[in-house]
This record gives C-alpha cells, sequence and structure tokens, in this order.
C-alpha cells in the first residue's frame, strides 16, 4: 500500500512554486525580492507603488460594488471601427447561445462527433463564409482578425512557390493587425514591409513571397485589386485578403478576383463587442491549401450504419493527432 502512494503532495504539484525555489529563481535572474520583480516587468505608467487596497468581500458584495462603479460609466456610440461593429443581437440568440458557456467554450472538442448538432451548425458557418468569400473550403474559426493574418502569413509561407522570403502588408490594413503580423513575424526572421500596394508595388519583383489586403480598407475606402492580384501571381505570389464579411455581401467576393486566403473577424455577424473581443475569427483558402490549413475543419462522412454523419476532417493536420 505505502508502495502506492505517491512521494509528493497536491500542493507541492499544484500550488505554485516553493520558497527556496523562488529565491532561486529570484537570485537567476539577479533580484532580491518578488517586488523588485514586479518594478522590473511591469511598465511604470500603469505600475502604483505602495500596492492596491483589496479589502476580503462576500460575492455578493463584490457584484454590488462592481455595479455601482460601471453605473458611473457614460454609455456612447463608437466610431473607432478598425473591423469591429456594434450590431442587434436577438435576445433568444444571446440567451441560448451567446450566454450558453457550451457554445462558446474554446476548448479543443477532441470527441466532437458525438454532438452531431454542434457539427451541423460549424458546418453551416463553413459554408456561410465560403459563400460570402467566394472560396472553396473554411475552417470551424480561429481567434481573431490579427492572429488570422498572421496564420496566413505563415500558411502562404508554407504552400508558396516563391523564392523571396518578403512579405508585403497594405498599410491600410488594421493597426492591430499589423501589429500582430509584425510581432509573430520576427521570432521567425520573416521581413515584413508595410505600404501602399499600388504605390510601392508598381514593380513586383520576386523578393515577396505574399500580400496581404485590407478589404474594404481601415478607413472604408473600397479598391479594386483585381490587376494588382494578377500581378503578383504572375511573379510567384500569394494573395490574402482581411476582409468585412457583410460588406462582401455587396461587394465582389475576394475569390472571385483571384485572393489565395480571406480572414477576417466573424464578429460581424451579430456578436457583442464585448469590450473589443475576444470575439472569433474566420480563414477561407483555395481547396488545394487544406492539408495545411490551421484550425478546425468539420466535414461528412458515413457512419457504421452507412447513413450520413458529421465529423472533423483531416485530422493528421491537429495537434492532439501529431502529438
Amino acid at each position: 500500500m505505502a508502495a502506492s502512494q505517491s512521494g509528493d503532495s497536491f500542493a507541492d504539484r499544484h500550488i505554485g512554486p516553493r520558497p527556496g525555489e523562488i529565491d532561486d529563481m529570484l537570485k537567476t535572474l539577479g533580484l532580491a525580492t518578488l517586488d523588485d520583480l514586479t518594478v522590473k516587468t511591469v511598465p511604470p505608467s500603469i505600475l502604483k507603488p505602495g500596492g492596491y487596497e483589496a479589502p476580503p468581500m462576500s460575492e455578493a458584495q463584490a457584484l454590488a460594488r462592481l455595479r455601482a462603479m460601471a453605473d458611473r460609466n457614460v454609455i456612447a456610440k463608437t466610431m473607432i471601427g478598425m473591423g469591429y461593429s456594434g450590431c442587434i443581437t436577438p435576445p433568444v440568440i444571446l440567451r441560448n447561445v451567446l450566454e450558453n458557456p457550451g457554445w462558446y467554450t474554446a476548448y479543443t472538442p477532441y470527441q466532437a462527433e458525438i454532438s452531431q448538432g454542434r457539427m451541423e451548425a460549424l458546418m453551416n458557418y463553413q459554408q456561410t463564409i465560403i459563400d460570402l468569400t467566394g472560396m472553396e473550403l473554411a475552417n470551424a474559426s480561429l481567434l481573431d482578425e490579427g492572429t488570422a493574418a498572421a496564420e496566413a502569413m505563415t500558411l502562404m509561407r508554407r504552400v508558396g512557390k516563391a523564392k523571396g522570403e518578403t512579405l508585403f502588408v497594405d498599410a491600410a490594413c488594421h493597426p492591430q493587425t499589423i501589429a500582430v503580423i509584425e510581432t509573430r513575424a520576427a521570432p521567425l526572421g520573416i521581413p515584413v514591409t508595410v505600404g501602399d500596394p499600388f504605390a510601392d508595388l508598381s514593380g513586383l519583383g520576386d523578393d515577396i513571397y505574399g500580400l496581404i489586403l485590407q478589404y474594404p480598407a481601415t478607413d472604408g475606402a473600397i479598391r479594386d485589386f483585381r490587376a494588382l492580384t494578377a500581378k503578383a501571381h504572375d511573379a510567384g505570389a500569394l494573395v490574402t485578403v482581411a476582409a468585412d464579411l457583410l460588406s462582401l455581401v455587396l461587394l465582389t467576393p475576394p475569390g472571385e478576383w483571384g485572393a489565395d486566403i480571406v480572414v477576417g473577424s466573424a464578429q460581424r455577424f451579430g456578436v457583442p463587442m464585448g469590450f473589443g473581443g475576444p470575439h472569433a475569427a474566420f480563414m477561407a483558402a483555395k481547396d488545394a491549401f487544406k492539408r495545411t490549413l490551421p484550425g478546425r475543419l468539420i466535414g461528412v462522412s458515413i457512419d457504421s450504419r452507412g447513413k450520413p454523419a458529421y465529423r472533423m476532417a483531416l485530422q493528421t493536420r491537429e495537434q492532439h493527432i501529431r502529438r
């Protein structure tokens, strides 16, 4: 019996480092105390010397305090834009979907097939993205538009045939998208050039492997990228378009004028602003990229009784299979 008992305790394994381990880590960093670490880590603009007063409260007291603080806010109409727009969310959807953790959980559905209803909903979502973007394939969402654009950056690098190493990013992309792309590109060693695609790419060479364009632009401008996309393809480069979903109801879908990948925010589908996110993103692409496309793919198969059934497709791309 004694041999079956673990020599370590739950607290040691799950509740942080011991005091001695903390001292060792601080010594490695050349610091004396955790307060010194805080001063070195937290930007001075938000660091409050002396700490914060947080007296003990019950849950009811804390909620009452937070509501009193929130009541001081003045609700104004946001005009910031940049891919985020207020929308009307029907109460039945708000209650039964957006406020239901069974729907909005970020947990990976490792045994997703047991919920055929959820599979069908995701399949319908993918088909809607395909219809609006004019592409051949769509995944079952990513995190946000910025990270979706960064995924497109690496996807173009994997599947592209161009010899170039540089990514060209439209200066009219949303600023947060540009920032995420540059952050992701730095450790990967991918040079990023930000500029005007019409002025700066007049002599598009073989040094560029991919382009990321915004449609419409972050300032709302609608530009025709047909000729630029054809020129990029002639030079061996691929083209990703960051698009506004609702605008594609009226505008020509990027897939119809040659885009290789289309990304964007699914917040435009009626998701509340939620103080700026997180929401969800979409990625649509050509069918040729399906085996290296990031995210989940929902497809249709046949079950043991010969009936159609929804399932996660091409899971060899997935972390839980590769592991």
